[in-house]
């Protein structure tokens, strides 16, 4: 089955850029459009950085740093709950055993 793609229009920093994504990921795309965009500007603003592909490089390893930042806390979040609820199936087994 092949989706239907229409084009999008995106601006990150000044320039426009057409890409074709199906409309049920129209939105998405502008969302990740609009987030690339501010951290490039917010990189282009510092004025430390010179040159647009510089600036990208280094918004795409904040983002992705971002992304696995997020992962990581994630995972390490649902270990928490797993060993939570490890630890207190044993802790009824326990008490069960006991009664």
């Amino acid at each position: 089955m092949t989706k239907n793609l229409t084009p999008v229009t995106l601006s990150i920093l000044g320039k426009e850029y057409r890409i074709a994504c199906s409309e049920d990921e129209r939105q998405s795309l502008l969302n990740a459009a609009q987030l690339l965009d501010q951290q490039m500007r917010k990189i282009h603003d510092t004025g430390k950085v010179s040159g647009n592909d510089r600036i990208a490089v280094l918004a795409a390893l904040n983002l992705a740093h971002d992304l696995t930042q997020t992962k990581a806390n994630d995972h390490s979040g649902s270990l928490d709950i797993t060993d939570r609820l490890v630890n207190l199936r044993h802790k009824i087994e326990s008490v069960l055993e006991n009664a």
